[in-house]
């Protein structure tokens, strides 16, 4: 059975006294059991004014009717270890013993708590639960269950420090200790009481590993400046970030607390901390579902036609991009926020992709729709394909994001197949393109083409030619069929980019060449699996 021992008489009485709500002082007396907590306010407050009135030569525990033991305890302490009391110079106030049960509740009427500031009050009743789940159910998402974040506002751990002070100096006087690490923490005691009211409102189980997360963020405007005095006394934990509106966040103040001392903080924080008069407000209550990754194979028949939208000055250049012609589908289906768009390598604007296609991935940030079938996905692919004919996809799949790993090492270890369309400025016959049919593994130093420049940094690097197979058309055109190694710049290795890629067609057929034409035939990454379409 959980109980509240007699040992534990002090802390009542002390704590509600000052202020303190009942689920706070089961906290602060090391209570685990979850389902304690759960019970309704009245009920647990009817409690603790029925163990105080027990007399200390009656049975030493009062029972609260609840199984599961105590998970947490306080531990003897050393005599010779208790401390010197606090004066009263902003330091530990002295409470009024409370051996009268009168004195004792007569503060026992509903107030806003001084150490979770209505956390463990307001915010656990059904009414809070079913403002929660309408804003849940209105969000129209799919999920099969969820897990539940809470934001506390940073005083509530300056509040939380006071509050233990002040009880490890009254356990220390009968020769007992309480860690900080010994109280149940507020965030973990919320929980239990939330989830079970969520669950059941939802209709599905709480899961501290779902991708669907329900989440609030609470705030107390009355004591935001209770932290401040923490940056006059730990200034390095406090440091301007990026994306953050305050210094005083959650994580700063803890860390404050951490160093500061005992004294140090008794002169600047009353102890027990002040009763406030306003709830907390929650501020935020938001939804949010976890990535949804998509993979599939694209063929761009288009030259007109670039992967990614192409801006330049803020300016668009072509009305429309592979990515934008396969998310825009994919958004809507999804109903997701956002969406990032990767590839095993990419082609440029006048560059067409044949063959089996180039592998692509897409995240969906925060989709609203999740459950799609085999049968689904082919659907979707059907739509996309039938909205244009500048490309097609294949192969379109849900995957995971480990997976998408494999499509990220093709990009530089496998190997890709081109066909060129060249042009020379010198006449030419069979016999002298057919040399490079017998080239193998040809090595190129290629320094960074001056197109790419600036976005790519200056290096050289070395890629290799496995194969060429030449097929002549006339005395100044001839096609070209190069299997590469990954990453290799054809354009560059025909023309030569004025010396910057060495050898290149142009020097090893001792005249000027150029392309006219490239398509990438095939991109050899098995990834992602082949469906049967």
């Amino acid at each position: 059975m959980s109980l509240l021992k007699e040992k534990d008489r002090p802390i009542v009485q002390l704590l509600l006294n000052t202020g303190t709500c009942p689920r706070c002082i089961l906290r602060f007396c090391c209570v685990g059991s979850q389902t304690l907590y759960r019970h309704p306010y009245k009920d647990l407050m009817k409690d603790l004014k029925e163990f105080l009135k027990n007399n200390q030569e009656n049975k030493e525990t009062v029972c609260f009717d609840i199984i599961d033991p105590p998970c947490k305890r306080l531990r003897l302490k050393h005599t010779e270890e208790e401390p010197d009391d606090v004066n009263h110079n902003g330091a530990l106030q002295q409470i009024p013993s409370v051996n009268d049960e009168n004195t004792a509740t007569e503060n026992l009427a509903v107030k806003v708590c001084n150490v979770c500031l209505g956390i463990l009050q307001e915010f656990c009743e059904a009414d809070f639960v079913k403002k929660v789940c309408q804003k849940v159910n209105s969000a129209d998402y799919q999920f099969t269950s969820f897990v539940f974040s809470v934001s506390l506002p940073p005083q509530l751990s300056v509040r939380e420090r006071a509050a233990w002070l002040l009880v490890k100096q009254e356990v220390g006087n009968l020769g007992l200790s309480l860690a900080k690490d010994d109280i149940v923490q507020l965030k973990e005691a919320y929980k239990w009481i939330i989830h079970p009211q969520l669950s059941e409102e939802l209709g599905v189980p709480a899961d501290g590993k779902s991708l669907f997360e329900v989440s609030v963020v609470f705030a107390h405007p009355e004591t935001d400046e209770e932290c401040h005095f923490l940056a006059t006394a730990c200034p390095d934990c406090f440091k301007p970030a990026k994306n953050k509106q305050s210094v005083f966040t959650r994580m700063a103040v803890i860390k404050a607390l951490e160093k500061i001392k005992e004294e140090d903080f008794l002169k600047h924080f009353p102890c027990p901390p002040s009763s406030p008069k306003n709830l907390c407000v929650a501020v935020e209550i938001q939804c949010n579902n976890g990535a949804v990754f998509v993979a599939g194979r694209y063929n761009k028949y288009s030259r007109n036609l670039p992967q990614t939208p192409w801006i330049i000055d803020g300016e668009r250049k072509l009305e429309s991009s592979v990515e934008e012609l396969i998310s825009e589908h994919l958004m809507a289906e999804f109903k997701a926020d956002s969406f990032n768009f990767s590839s095993s390598g990419r082609e440029d604007v006048d560059v067409r992709t044949l063959g089996n296609g180039r592998p692509f991935a897409i995240e969906l940030v925060n989709p609203r729709r999740i459950h799609f079938t085999a049968e689904k996905m082919k659907g979707l692919q059907q739509t996309i394909n039938n909205a244009s004919d500048k490309i097609q996809i294949r192969d379109l799949q849900l995957v995971t994001r480990s997976a998408i790993g494999r499509m990220k090492e093709g990009e530089e270890e496998k190997t890709k197949t081109y066909s060129a369309l060249i042009w020379t400025d010198k006449a030419i016959q069979r016999e002298d393109i057919a040399f490079l049919d017998d080239l193998k593994e040809l090595k190129l130093d290629q320094k960074t083409p001056l197109r790419v420049l600036h976005r790519r940094p200056l290096a050289v690097r070395c890629r290799i030619i496995h194969t060429m197979k030449s097929e002549y058309i006339d005395e100044h055109h001839f096609r070209l069929h190069l299997k590469t190694q990954a990453g290799t710049y054809i354009k560059e290795f025909v023309h030569g980019d004025f010396g910057r890629t060495k050898p290149n067609i142009g020097s090893l057929l001792n005249r000027t060449a150029d392309i006219l034409e490239l398509d990438v035939e095939s991109v050899d990454v098995d990834w992602p699996p082949t469906l049967d379409n």
